[in-house]
């Protein structure tokens, strides 16, 4: 360091002293704004448990439940619950594997969530199969009672509580849709797994419907999606003329592939949601998927406040949708059909 004598000395001192003095007024007032902008250590660890947390947990994969999650988050949001301010949700999906279920289900249990909301009937069983204690929302099943997940529909006495969508009931349904379209139908391939709890009894109503028309039945069973195009080719071989395909994971992620494979195979087929129509299917019959996932998160509320799910009766669908898409038909739909339509994609 230099030193600066004569005249200089003093002007010299006191320059370095203000400097000093400054510099020490900066590092105190970052210092300062570093403690006022960080959250303690305990704040950080107090956030999390301070709002109600809740499990999702699907079969279906992520990417193919956008919908079904946007509607949940609004019915949450029309009760006054946002994700991230007031309510936490861990989303879970097996991603069209239901054998990772358990594995989910077992980790949501292990966060200690607040209920788990199920995205259908093999969610359902595997959280059953991983608590007894917290309360579990059925967004969708087909048959709560003959699932085993309720004891009634009314008093459901467990922890299980929620929406059921009598997708079996609709089965017969499509059947006759199919041969409003198709009068001459004869045969009927029917698609589904037997893994997805409720197809037994939904091929049980096409089987009634099929015994009043006469139209004889090919059941083939879909364990993977890799079974899919085999099925399709199997079907052809039977001499099948349309094709129901029932519900179940292991359609909804490759819908689009189904679908190219039912015009590729010139079977007309039926569906059971109406994203299916929207990626090209021909036909969509069934309860709207979204608007209970939209109304589940009344449970979420109730539940939150107190309600005892055992007490809470299991609700039944309100809202149908039949869509035909012009674009996939290849045939010719009756007027008295495209009356009934709730969407016609032309």
């Amino acid at each position: 360091m230099t030193e600066v004598n004569g005249p200089f000395g003093f002007i010299h001192d006191r320059l370095q002293s203000e400097i000093s003095q400054s510099t020490a007024r900066i590092f105190f007032f970052l210092a300062l704004a570093t403690l006022i902008s960080a959250p303690s250590s305990s704040a950080l660890a107090q956030q999390p448990t301070g709002l109600p947390r809740i499990g999702w947990l699907s079969a279906v994969s992520s990417s193919a439940n956008v919908t079904r999650y946007e509607a949940f988050r609004h019915g949450l949001r029309e009760l006054g619950y946002v994700e991230g301010k007031n309510i936490l949700i861990e989303w879970r999906s097996a991603d069209g594997k239901p054998d990772r279920l358990r594995t989910l289900a077992a980790e949501l249990v292990g966060l200690k969530v607040d209920l788990i909301v199920s995205g259908g009937s093999t969610a359902t069983g595997a959280a059953k199969e991983a608590t007894s204690s917290i309360p579990i929302i059925m967004s969708q099943d087909n048959d709560p009672v003959g699932n085993g997940f309720v004891i009634s529909l009314a008093r459901p006495g467990g922890n299980i509580t929620g929406l059921a969508t009598l997708r079996s009931e609709l089965s017969g349904k499509r059947l006759e849709l199919l041969k409003e379209i198709l009068p001459n139908l004869s045969r009927l391939a029917v698609f589904g797994t037997s893994a997805n709890p409720g197809n037994a009894q939904a091929f049980r109503e096409i089987e009634l419907t099929a015994a009043a028309f006469k139209v004889q039945l090919q059941y083939l069973d879909i364990r993977r999606p890799d079974d899919i195009e085999t099925a399709f080719r199997e079907a052809r071989k039977g001499r099948a003329d349309a094709v129901i395909v029932l519900a179940g994971p292991v359609f909804n992620a490759p819908r689009t592939r189904v679908i190219e494979l039912a015009v590729k195979s010139r079977l007309p087929a039926i569906y059971d949601r109406r994203d299916f129509g929207d990626v090209g299917g021909l036909i969509t019959y069934g309860v709207s998927v979204v608007d209970l996932d939209r109304r589940s998160a009344t449970y979420v509320d109730k539940i939150l406040k107190g309600a005892n799910p055992a007490e809470l009766a299991v609700e039944q669908p309100t809202k149908f949708e039949l869509v035909i898409n012009l674009k996939a038909a290849g045939l010719t739909i009756p007027p008295n059909v495209l009356a009934r339509a709730d969407r016609v994609i032309r």
